[in-house]
């Protein structure tokens, strides 16, 4: 589900522009979130640079109720979007998750995997069906779904990380993102990962956008049980991963 606005507060530029950038020349409370305006997403986006792992999963877990509330793309998203990717090269996204001992980094990524599918091929085909227009050009969803390729480009450099949280998680961010027909030259040397996730993690969810990738670009998968429900959900919106869940 999404708001109708051309109000998306996010340009188009070629590629991602500063965190910096986007924080300070954002219009910020005009932009509309789930709980009224984005005036205080400024404050949000902030915390994500504290060194501190539990004050950064604690503001992701709040961006997911700001601008990801039910699975919906709000005007706000694509700036916390940008944001949030702007960041991933930020000293303070390798603060590590006690008890886990995995950088920040991969929450973060995991955060934009889980947003970028609510604006899915898969997720607005099945809207559109009962929102006929849904995908009309001067709607959020588009605005945001137009953003794929830059956010590709900012999550690109960490599908090869030393660290095989963070490495999965982007190139999980990757595989759904690559489904924009400028992506497109990216699907086969994509397709070796998302079969060594579909043979290899644990995480269901996981597994599951791997399988859906591999059958769209035309390969054969084995019909797994646990990757044919469609009810499945994961993410902050949802805390299917339970990155956002303590111990932190």
């Amino acid at each position: 589900m999404t708001h109708n606005s051309s109000k998306a507060g996010a340009p188009h530029e070629t590629d991602l522009p500063p965190y910096q950038v986007v924080l300070a020349e954002t219009d910020w409370g005009s932009l509309q979130t789930a709980l009224g305006n984005g005036e205080d997403l400024p404050e949000v986006l902030s915390r994500l640079l504290e060194p501190d792992s539990k004050g950064q999963v604690t503001a992701l877990s709040e961006l997911g109720e700001l601008v990801g509330h039910q699975n919906t793309i709000y005007e706000a998203t694509a700036p916390v979007a940008m944001y949030v990717a702007g960041i991933l090269i930020h000293p303070a996204a390798m603060t590590l998750r006690p008890y886990r001992n995995v950088p920040i980094r991969a929450t973060l990524l995991n955060w934009l995997a889980s947003t970028v599918y609510d604006a899915s091929d898969e997720i607005v085909g099945r809207t559109e069906q009962y929102f006929p227009g849904y995908l009309a050009r001067d709607t959020v969803v588009t605005a945001f779904r137009d953003l794929r390729p830059m956010l590709y480009r900012a999550i690109a450099p960490f599908m090869q990380d030393s660290h095989e949280d963070v490495r999965e998680a982007a190139l999980l961010a990757a595989i759904i993102l690559a489904e924009h027909p400028a992506l497109a030259e990216h699907c086969d040397h994509l397709t070796v990962h998302a079969r060594h996730i579909l043979d290899t993690s644990s995480d269901d969810p996981s597994r599951r956008v791997a399988w859906k990738a591999l059958k769209t670009w035309g390969h054969d998968v084995p019909d797994l049980e646990p990757i044919q429900d469609e009810s499945w959900d994961w993410g902050p919106h949802s805390d299917g991963r339970g990155d956002l869940e303590p111990p932190f």
